[in-house]
C-alpha cells in the first residue's frame, strides 16, 4: 500500500460520512436533490444573516473555563430576559428571524439573549469528554449567571439546544419555578432519537467510518473538507426543510453553518445524541409554562416526540407546522416567533 493510501481512504470516509451526517445533523430526506431550478423571487435574497453577530457582544466563562460567545439585545433591566440556545451544528445566528421580529415586538420591554454552544460558533472549543447534554446545561447555567445574575428568564431551544435545556432542569431542578419561569422547546426530543426518522442513520456504517476517518487521520478529514462541500450541499438543500420550501440565500446560510462547525464538535456531540434522555426533566418543566413546536415533514425529530413531549407536560402548548421540517424556526419564523411570545405571555403572568 502506498504511504498516501491511508490518507486518501481517510479523507473519501471522511467525505461519505460527513455527507451522511449532513442529512442527519439538520433533517429531511433527500427527495428534492434533482428538483428542477425554480424561477420564483428568494425571499431572502437581500437578508443579512449575520446581523446578530453586531449586537452586543460578551462572553461567559463556563465552569471548565471554556469561553462561551453571547450577544444581546434589550436593556439589562428589562422585566424578563429570553435566553435562546441553538441546535447541533448551527450557531445563534439560526435564530434570526426571532431576534429581527421579537426586538420589533417587545422594544425594551424583554431583553433577547443568544448563545454559541462550545464547539459552535464563535465560542471556545469543546474538550472531547465535555461534549455532553449534560455539560451543555451546565453551560446554560453559567451564561444565566454571567449575563442575567437577577430576575426572570425564559429558554428557548432548538433541537440539540432544547434537549440542553432539559439537561439543565435535571441538573438544577431547583432553577425551574423561581429564576426560569417558563421553556421552549422546538424541534425535539427528550429521548429516544436514533429510534426513529434520520436519527436511525446514526448507526448507519458511514458514520462510523467517519468518526474511525476522524481518530486515525484527522488531517485527511480535514483536509477533505472541500470534497465534502460538492458531496453535501444538495443533500443539504434538500434536507433541512419541508416539501414547499424556496430560498436559495437561506439554503447557502445553513449550508454555510454546518460547514463551518469544526468536524471534532460534529463527532463528538452525535456520539451524546446517540444516548440523549433527559425524561427526567419533563417532571421539573411541568411546574411551569411551556412550548413544543415541530414540524410535519421534521424527519430527525419526527412529530410524534412532540406529542410525547405535549403529554408529559401540564401547562404546555404544542403546535404543528404543516409542510416543514427540522429547521422550523427558518422556514416558518412568524409561527415560531408568534409561539414564543405567547409563551412569554403565559409566563410572566
Amino acid at each position: 500500500m502506498s504511504p498516501d493510501r491511508p490518507q486518501r481512504l481517510g479523507i473519501l470516509a471522511g467525505a461519505a460520512g460527513f455527507a451522511a451526517l449532513g442529512a442527519v445533523a439538520i433533517g429531511g430526506v433527500a427527495r428534492n436533490v434533482t428538483r428542477r431550478a425554480d424561477a420564483r423571487v428568494d425571499p431572502n435574497s437581500i437578508e443579512d444573516f449575520r446581523a446578530i453577530y453586531a449586537d452586543r457582544a460578551s462572553f461567559a466563562t463556563a465552569d471548565d473555563g471554556v469561553p462561551l460567545a453571547i450577544r444581546e439585545v434589550g436593556p439589562a433591566d428589562a422585566a424578563v430576559t429570553v435566553l435562546f440556545s441553538h441546535g447541533f451544528s448551527l450557531r445563534m445566528s439560526s435564530w434570526h428571524f426571532q431576534r429581527q421580529q421579537l426586538a420589533a415586538v417587545w422594544g425594551d420591554n424583554v431583553r433577547l439573549v443568544f448563545m454559541d454552544h462550545r464547539g459552535h460558533g464563535r465560542s471556545g472549543a469543546a474538550p472531547a469528554h465535555t461534549a455532553t447534554i449534560t455539560q451543555l446545561g451546565a453551560d446554560i447555567d453559567a451564561v444565566i449567571r454571567s449575563v442575567v445574575p437577577e430576575g426572570p428568564v425564559v429558554l428557548v431551544g432548538h433541537s440539540m439546544g432544547a434537549m440542553a435545556i432539559m439537561g439543565l432542569a435535571t441538573r438544577a431542578p431547583e432553577l425551574f419555578g423561581d429564576r426560569i419561569i417558563g421553556v421552549g422547546l422546538i424541534a425535539t426530543a427528550a429521548r429516544g432519537i436514533t429510534e426513529a426518522g434520520l436519527g436511525q442513520g446514526l448507526q448507519n456504517p458511514l458514520v462510523d467510518a467517519f468518526r474511525l476517518s476522524v481518530r486515525r487521520v484527522p488531517r485527511a478529514v480535514r483536509a477533505g473538507r472541500g470534497v465534502t462541500r460538492a458531496v453535501m450541499l444538495p443533500v443539504l438543500t434538500a434536507a433541512s426543510f419541508g416539501s414547499t420550501f424556496h430560498s436559495p440565500a437561506l439554503s447557502q446560510f445553513v449550508a454555510a453553518m454546518i460547514q463551518n462547525t469544526p468536524i471534532d464538535t460534529v463527532v463528538d456531540f452525535l456520539r451524546s445524541l446517540e444516548s440523549h434522555d433527559e425524561s427526567a426533566a419533563l417532571a421539573v418543566l411541568s411546574r411551569i409554562p411551556t412550548l413544543v413546536a415541530c414540524g410535519y415533514e421534521d424527519k430527525v425529530t419526527p412529530l410524534p416526540n412532540s406529542v410525547e413531549l405535549h403529554g408529559a407536560l401540564k401547562d404546555c402548548e404544542l403546535v404543528g407546522v404543516p409542510d416543514c421540517g427540522h429547521l422550523v424556526l427558518l422556514e416558518r419564523p412568524e409561527v415560531i416567533t408568534e409561539a414564543i411570545e405567547r409563551l412569554v405571555q403565559r409566563s410572566v403572568r
